[in-house]
């Protein structure tokens, strides 16, 4: 009942928009319930953010020419872009997990500027997507810690250089912020494009208004440009605090 009131409110206003309906997991054949094998429009748009790093590194990059096309150049700056990052961020020793963080920005990348097209489906908005990257990169760099570092891994946690009485309460702070890390490193990425994509459907729900839909119109665009340059920053964002957190399980002494 509250719905068709709803609604036929939005026609009386000429006014009907729900921005979080583009955020809907809807299964692509069928009208059942969504199991974990289920093909839905998730596992849909993360498949074609797939095939583009596959095509751009893959296809693009085939012919290796000296003067390197469009698409290779393309592939050529990406990769030196995060190659450069990792080095600096995690130290030489840090190189070796390159192809991880690489893989990680590449797909992060392409999902949030697949997400600005219209009628898609952006991938990164669920925290059910970023959350697995981040609790991967959390496991991972955890593991890592204490294989290379054994029982010294804990030194990451004690503060050598604050006094001695406030080490162990900033041993529990820097504990809780360690644990905190994924959700941190998850919410951050969705929130970010959950956000932009919701006012931008607000903007164009406003469009369909006579009156105001020259403002709608060229906020709407405002915003479209500032989420491409968010959808960049985004992933950028997750990959260097991936080399952070690198750094510290191979380098854990304050």
């Amino acid at each position: 009942m509250e719905h068709e009131a709803e609604v036929a409110h939005g026609e009386e206003t000429g006014l009907v928009f729900h921005p979080l309906d583009q955020f809907i997991v809807e299964p692509l054949f069928g009208d059942g319930p969504i199991h974990w094998y289920t093909i839905t429009n998730v596992t849909l748009w993360m498949a074609i953010a797939v095939l583009c790093i596959v095509l751009l590194l893959v296809v693009g990059t085939r012919g290796r020419k000296i003067i390197p096309t469009r698409t290779q150049s393309v592939a050529e700056m990406a990769y030196g872009f995060i190659y450069k990052m990792v080095e600096d961020v995690s130290g030489k020793d840090g190189v070796k997990y390159f192809p991880y963080i690489f893989t990680l920005f590449l797909f992060i990348v392409f999902a949030n500027f697949l997400g600005l097209v219209p009628t898609s489906f952006t991938t990164t908005s669920h925290v059910a997507v970023t959350a697995v990257m981040a609790l991967a990169v959390f496991f991972g760099v955890t593991i890592l810690g204490f294989v290379k570092n054994g029982a010294h891994f804990l030194d990451l946690f004690w503060v050598k250089s604050a006094p001695l009485p406030l080490r162990p309460v900033l041993a529990v702070i820097e504990l809780i912020s360690y644990m905190v890390r994924p959700v941190s490193h998850s919410v951050r990425l969705a929130g970010s494009i959950t956000a932009g994509h919701a006012v931008m459907k607000v903007f164009a729900a406003f469009a369909a208004s006579a009156l105001i839909a020259p403002l709608a119109i060229g906020g709407m665009v405002a915003i479209y440009a500032l989420e491409l340059l968010v959808a960049f920053i985004q992933a950028y964002v997750f990959s260097i605090l991936t080399c952070v957190y690198l750094k510290d399980a191979l380098h854990p002494s304050h």
